[in-house]
């Protein structure tokens, strides 16, 4: 497989993995504010609110939990809490904004598992 064709597939596994992870959320009765946020200190996957509180999401798929959770990187992890700042400066409430940060791992079968507050204290 070209190295290309392996690119694109693999942007499209990515994609469908998130759509996954939202269908969960969205049934636990979040409210989707954004996918793909991108902002000057890096992207996150899925931005969603429950109540007075926004979740940031990074999804990891993989063939499995565990090599998906071995794909977050301390420096990722940076970009994230970085590009979540930003994000929170357009909210009403700022920094002050009650977050929480999940990694949602997705295996080679769909299956989903959601840590939830995995960058928290």
């Amino acid at each position: 497989m070209s190295r290309r064709l392996a690119g694109a597939t693999g942007h499209r596994a990515g994609q469908a993995a998130e759509a996954i992870v939202a269908a969960r959320y969205l049934r636990a009765g979040c409210e989707l504010l954004a996918e793909r946020w991108r902002g000057q200190g890096g992207e996150i996957d899925l931005v969603l609110r429950r109540g007075g509180e926004v979740i940031f999401v990074e999804v990891k798929k993989s063939r499995s939990f565990s090599r998906a959770a071995e794909r977050l990187s301390p420096r990722q992890a940076q970009r994230l809490l970085d590009a979540a700042a930003e994000f929170l400066a357009g909210q009403p409430l700022g920094q002050a904004t009650p977050t929480r940060f999940d990694v949602a791992l997705v295996d080679a079968t769909g299956a989903v598992e959601i840590i939830e507050n995995a960058l928290g204290p």
